[in-house]
């Protein structure tokens, strides 16, 4: 069973938030969010919360399931805000406040996730 926790209008851009992708994907929810504990990124504060939500969310739906691991963590941009800055001679920059949409999905954590692939070496192979 997958639940998901959605954030829209995040206040970072999406290539920042999407920095911190492959720190949490395929992880167990709890080691992701100690991953993220650890970290200075404003991402990584937007993202711990969004995780806390989605297991709340799953804990709403199966209370006796306790273990979840994060499927797929999805980052896409939002609309950008334009402001103005005035510049040297009379001038005007403008500068662009970018805003992300934000989706964590996890997954209930069973033997069979764990014996998959997802959970393994991913990539290495077995060369002498």
């Amino acid at each position: 069973m997958e639940v998901i926790a959605k954030t829209n209008f995040a206040r970072i851009s999406a290539r920042k938030a999407r920095y911190l992708r492959p720190l949490v994907i395929n992880k167990e929810a709890n080691n992701a969010l100690e991953i993220l504990e650890h970290l200075p990124q404003k991402a990584a504060l937007i993202i711990k919360k969004l995780i806390q939500s989605a297991l709340a969310n799953g804990k709403q739906k199966n209370p006796e399931q306790d273990r979840w691991y994060v499927k797929n963590l999805i980052i896409d941009e939002g609309p950008r805000m334009k402001r103005l800055r005035s510049a040297p001679m009379g001038r005007a920059v403008i500068i662009m406040k970018k805003f992300s949409h934000i989706t964590v999905i996890l997954e209930e954590l069973s033997e069979k996730n764990i014996k998959g692939s997802k959970h393994g070496t991913k990539g290495k192979s077995n060369r002498a």
